[in-house]
């Protein structure tokens, strides 16, 4: 989770006025265990209507049925209902948690005591059924994106800067950057792409983006 221009706590009416968007971010984030891409992303509220579209795109952009594990976030449970019907092998894992360090309380989160495996629909793989995927992939968000850095100023002040940060990083991620296990990248090992993306690559998408739109 991030926020734009003051955590959701802090925003008044004046402020939400003032700046659109204002608040706390959800990022939601898929990603394939086997080639580490990244389908979809969305930035959103944490609310079961946002839950649906997000697992509607990515439903949109698979072929063949799937594995999917989910944390224990209910909305998703209609979400991937709707999105997928019974074809599909999905499961929720719920972590279970301690309390927090008591004199660590502000920097470490509580420690993960268990985790409870549930099938939902169809017949998961229990060895597959897991969330340490995009659980890394969320702390590499942290470190390679200023926005996300706990305890820091480097926070957006507008929406649209944000939206541009986290397209920009997820497509770096995808399409520029090699993943250091596969060797190639993310994009690539999925198919999508058989060669290595480049910044000037990004920029023409955008030009090409643009002349679209003014068309």
């Amino acid at each position: 989770m991030g926020f734009n221009y003051c955590k959701q706590k802090n925003v008044t009416t004046k402020i939400a006025d003032k700046v659109p968007g204002a608040g706390d971010i959800w990022l939601w984030v898929a990603i394939d265990a086997d080639t580490k891409v990244v389908p979809c992303v969305m930035l959103g509220s944490r609310n079961a209507s946002d839950a649906q579209e997000f697992i509607a795109d990515l439903a949109s952009r698979l072929r063949h049925r799937v594995q999917l594990t989910s944390d224990g976030h209910r909305p998703y449970l209609e979400a991937v209902e709707a999105a997928f019907g019974a074809d599909i092998d999905y499961a929720m894992l719920v972590k279970l948690y301690g309390q927090d360090p008591e004199n660590e309380r502000r920097y470490s989160p509580a420690k993960c005591i268990g985790a409870v495996p549930t099938v939902i629909t169809g017949r998961p793989d229990p060895s597959h059924i897991s969330t340490s995927f995009v659980e890394r992939q969320n702390w590499s968000v942290r470190t390679s994106m200023r926005r996300y850095t706990r305890l820091s100023n480097g926070f957006s002040r507008k929406i649209e800067n944000h939206m541009a940060a986290v397209a920009i990083n997820y497509f770096a991620y995808n399409f520029i950057k090699i993943h250091r296990t596969l060797r190639v990248s993310p994009a690539m090992a999925a198919g999508v792409t058989n060669r290595l993306f480049d910044v000037s690559d990004l920029v023409a998408l955008l030009i090409e983006s643009e002349s679209k739109k003014a068309a």
